[in-house]
C-alpha cells in the first residue's frame, strides 16, 4: 500500500504524461508553438530556462530580433508569481533568407528563443508560469499569429532538469552569440562599408563563411553580398550602404562564422566607426593600377631627389652608345629596382607573420638604418667629388659614370628605392595598405608593380633606345656636372643626421658625425690607393669604413631625443581627441614623422600656411600631432585603423564627436580649406 501511494505522488507531481516542461501547443497549419522549460521541477531562489518553442511548417519561417528587409521579430509577455524575475530573450543566430530583392533574418524549421526566469527564494506550492506571445509567419505571405501558454512546475528542495528537452536547450544555447574575441572595427563611407576583425584564429584557411547581422535597420543593404576577404590574423567583410544611410558611432550586431570544418558559431561585435574602406574595395587589377601609377609619381617626390644625380650620369654615359647596351643598362637598373621593392615586400610579410608591426617607410623607425643610409650618401657624394673611384682612377675624365657598369646601374636601382622609402606618392597608401591585408603572393606582386612605376622612365629607353639619341653628346662637361651632383648627396646626408637627431639625440648624433669622419677617411685612403699609394691605402680604407660600422650598435642603446618632430605641437592620443569634441572642437590630426620629407613639405607649404592657420583659429580647431619618427606601436596602430602603413595620414575630426574625415597624402591649400568647409 505505501509503494501504491508514493507511485501516486509521484504521478501528481509531474503534471503531465512525459511532457512535463512543455505547455500545450498553440497549432496552426503553419506552425506548432508551444512554451518549454528546461526543467521538470524547480527549488526556491534557482534559474530555470524558459522558451517559445516553433517549430514551422516546411517553406516557413519567422523572425530575428531585427527582421531584415521585412518581418517582425517573435514578442513574449509573461506573467509570472510574484517575487520572480525575467530576463530578455537569448536570440540565436538567424540564418539569411531571401525573398525577390529583399533579404530577412530568421529562423527556418524549428527554433527555440530561451530566456532566464529566477525563482522567488520563498517560493512554496507550484510555480506557474503563464505567457502570451505572439510571432509573424511567413512564405509567400505572411500571417501573424499568436498563442496563451501555461506552465505548472513543481517546487522541491532540488530542482530536477528534463532530460527530454536538455538536448532543445543545448542546442539554442549553442547557438547564441558569445562575446567577440577579436577586436572589431568598421569603416563606413557613402554607399560602401566594411567590417574587420583582428586576432588569433582568424585566415583563409580556417574560414570558409561569414556573415553579419546589423542589430538595427538601415545601416546596410541587407541583401547585397557581404564579400569575405581573410588573411593570417584578420578578416574583413565588404557591405553595401543604403543611399542616405545615417553615419552610426559604431557599428553593432553578429558575426557568423563558418569554420574549415562545416561548424558555425556566432559572435557580437561593437565595431567604432572610421577610417578607410577594407577588403573589397579595390580589385586586383585597381591595386595594381594605383601602385604602377604611385610608384611612377615616387620620381617627382623629394626623397628621390638626391638619386636623380646618379641617373643624370648615366643618362648621360648612354648618349650614343649602341642599342643592345641601352637595353641592357635599363634593364640592370631596373632589375635594381624590383631586386630591392621585392626584398622589401619579402622582408614585410616576415615581419608580419612573426607578430610585428612593420608598414612603408618602416626601416626608417631604426636609428642603425638611418645612420648607415647617411654614411652611404656621403660615400656615394665623395665619389662623385672625385675622392675615390669605384672601379678605377678618380681622376679619369668620367669617373664613375664611365666605369660603373651593370653593377653600378643595378645598385642606383636599389639605392633609388632605398630613399624614396620616407615618401608617400599619391595612390601609393591605397596600393600598399591593399597588400599588406594580402595573401604573399598577391603583396609580392603589388610591390613588383610599385617597382615598374619607379623604374618606368628609366626602363623606356631599354623599350626606345633612340631616346638617348636625343641626350647631349659625352664629353667634357660631364666631369663638372659629375662634381656638382655630389651636392645632393651630401645633402640628404645633412638631412638623415639631423632625423637621427630627433631619434636618438645628442649621443646618437655624436656617433653618426663619428661614423662620418671615418667614412670620409676610408674614401680619402682608398683614393690614395687607386692613384698608386699601394695596398697600405686599401688597408687603411677597410679598417676605417670596419670601425664606422661598429659604431651601429651604439645607436640602439642611445637614449631617444627628449622631444619629438613637432615638440610645440600637442600630442595626439585618443583620449585627447574624444575630449576635444566632447567640448564642441572639431580636431585634426597630423600623423608625421622627421624622415618623412612628403609630411615636412605638406607641414611647411600648406599647414602652417596663413590661409589655413587662419582658417583653424576661425573654427577653435584644436590641432593633435602624432610622431612616428621612432616607430610608436600605438600610431602605428592608429594608421592601420584608417587603412595605412606608413605616414602621412591627416584626420579631420567634427566637433560633437564621429568618425574623422581622410585627407589626401599630398596636401595643397584649396584641399585643406575645402575638408574644413565640409565638415562645418
Amino acid at each position: 500500500m505505501r509503494r501504491l501511494l508514493a507511485l501516486l505522488l509521484l504521478l501528481i507531481l509531474l503534471p503531465g504524461p512525459g511532457r512535463a516542461a512543455e505547455s500545450a501547443a498553440q497549432r496552426s497549419p503553419r506552425a506548432e508553438a508551444t512554451l518549454v522549460a528546461d526543467r521538470v521541477a524547480v527549488a526556491p531562489g534557482e534559474s530555470v530556462r524558459l522558451g517559445l518553442r516553433l517549430k514551422l511548417a516546411p517553406g516557413w519561417h519567422t523572425y530575428w530580433r531585427h527582421a531584415g528587409d521585412a518581418g517582425a521579430a517573435p514578442e513574449i509577455a509573461l506573467t509570472l508569481p510574484e517575487g520572480a524575475t525575467a530576463g530578455g530573450i537569448a536570440w540565436p543566430v538567424p540564418r539569411r533568407i531571401p525573398n525577390g530583392p529583399l533579404m530577412s533574418f530568421g529562423y527556418e524549421g524549428e527554433v527555440l528563443l530561451p530566456l532566464p526566469v529566477t525563482v522567488p527564494a520563498d517560493a512554496t506550492g507550484r510555480f506557474t508560469v503563464e505567457a502570451e506571445a505572439n510571432w509573424l509567419v511567413c512564405a509567400e505571405l505572411c500571417i501573424p499569429e499568436e498563442g496563451r501558454f501555461r506552465l505548472d512546475l513543481p517546487l522541491t528542495d532540488n530542482g530536477r532538469a528534463d532530460p527530454a528537452l536538455a538536448p532543445l536547450f543545448a542546442a539554442a544555447e549553442a547557438a547564441v552569440p558569445r562575446p567577440s574575441p577579436w577586436v572589431a572595427r568598421a569603416a563606413l563611407e557613402g554607399r560602401r562599408g566594411s567590417l574587420t576583425l583582428i586576432g588569433e584564429g582568424l585566415s583563409t584557411a580556417a574560414l570558409r563563411e561569414a556573415e553579419f547581422f546589423p542589430h538595427k535597420a538601415g545601416l546596410i543593404e541587407n541583401a547585397a553580398p557581404q564579400r569575405l576577404t581573410a588573411r593570417d590574423g584578420a578578416l574583413t567583410l565588404g557591405l553595401a550602404r543604403p543611399e542616405g544611410a545615417a553615419l552610426p558611432q559604431r557599428l553593432t550586431g553578429v558575426v557568423a562564422l563558418v569554420d574549415a570544418a562545416g561548424v558555425r558559431s556566432a559572435y557580437e561585435v561593437s565595431a567604432p566607426v572610421g577610417g578607410a574602406l577594407e577588403g573589397e574595395t579595390l580589385p586586383l587589377w585597381q591595386v595594381l593600377g594605383s601602385a604602377l601609377l604611385g610608384g611612377l609619381l615616387l620620381n617627382l617626390m623629394p626623397c628621390v631627389f638626391p638619386i636623380l644625380a646618379m641617373k643624370a650620369m648615366a643618362l648621360a654615359r648612354l648618349s650614343g652608345a649602341a642599342r643592345r647596351e641601352v637595353r641592357a643598362h635599363a634593364a640592370s637598373y631596373t632589375g635594381g629596382v624590383l631586386t630591392c621593392f621585392l626584398g622589401l615586400a619579402g622582408l614585410l610579410i616576415g615581419l608580419r607573420a612573426a607578430g610585428v608591426a612593420a608598414g612603408w617607410g618602416f626601416q626608417f623607425t631604426a636609428p642603425a638604418f638611418v645612420a648607415g643610409l647617411a654614411w652611404l650618401m656621403l660615400a656615394v657624394g665623395l665619389n662623385l667629388s672625385g675622392v675615390y673611384a669605384l672601379g678605377g682612377p678618380a681622376g679619369a675624365g668620367a669617373g664613375l659614370a664611365a666605369r660603373g657598369g651593370h653593377v653600378g646601374s643595378f645598385f642606383a636601382g636599389a639605392l633609388a628605392v632605398l630613399v624614396a622609402t620616407p615618401c608617400t606618392a599619391p595612390f601609393m597608401a591605397a596600393a600598399v595598405g591593399a597588400a599588406l591585408a594580402m595573401p604573399p603572393a598577391g603583396t609580392l606582386l603589388v610591390f613588383a608593380a610599385l617597382g615598374l612605376g619607379l623604374a618606368a622612365p628609366y626602363a623606356l629607353l631599354g623599350i626606345f633606345p633612340g631616346l638617348t639619341g636625343q641626350l647631349p653628346r659625352p664629353g667634357g662637361w660631364m666631369e663638372a656636372l659629375r662634381q656638382g651632383l655630389a651636392f645632393p648627396m651630401y645633402g640628404a646626408a645633412a638631412w638623415l643626421a639631423w632625423v637621427l637627431a630627433q631619434q636618438s639625440g645628442p649621443d646618437g648624433l655624436l656617433l653618426l658625425l663619428g661614423g662620418a669622419v671615418l667614412i670620409g677617411f676610408a674614401a680619402w685612403a682608398l683614393g690614395l690607393a687607386q692613384r698608386g699609394g699601394g695596398r697600405v691605402g686599401r688597408v687603411l680604407a677597410g679598417a676605417a669604413a670596419i670601425g664606422a660600422l661598429a659604431l651601429l650598435p651604439g645607436l640602439a642603446a642611445a637614449p631617444p631625443a627628449a622631444a619629438g618632430t613637432e615638440a610645440r605641437a600637442e600630442a595626439w592620443s585618443a583620449a585627447r581627441v574624444a575630449a576635444l569634441q566632447a567640448e564642441g572642437r572639431p580636431v585634426f590630426v597630423n600623423l608625421t614623422a622627421a624622415w618623412c620629407i612628403t609630411c615636412k613639405v605638406n607641414e611647411r607649404l600648406v599647414l602652417q600656411s596663413g590661409a589655413v592657420q587662419a582658417a583653424f583659429a576661425g573654427r577653435n580647431l584644436a590641432t593633435l600631432t602624432g610622431d612616428w619618427t621612432q616607430g610608436d606601436p600605438v600610431i602605428g596602430a592608429l594608421l592601420r585603423d584608417h587603412g595605412r602603413e606608413g605616414v602621412p595620414l591627416y584626420l579631420l575630426y567634427p566637433a560633437g564627436g564621429g568618425a574623422p574625415q581622410v585627407l589626401p597624402q599630398v596636401l595643397t591649400e584649396g584641399i585643406v580649406l575645402r575638408a574644413l568647409a565640409e565638415a562645418g
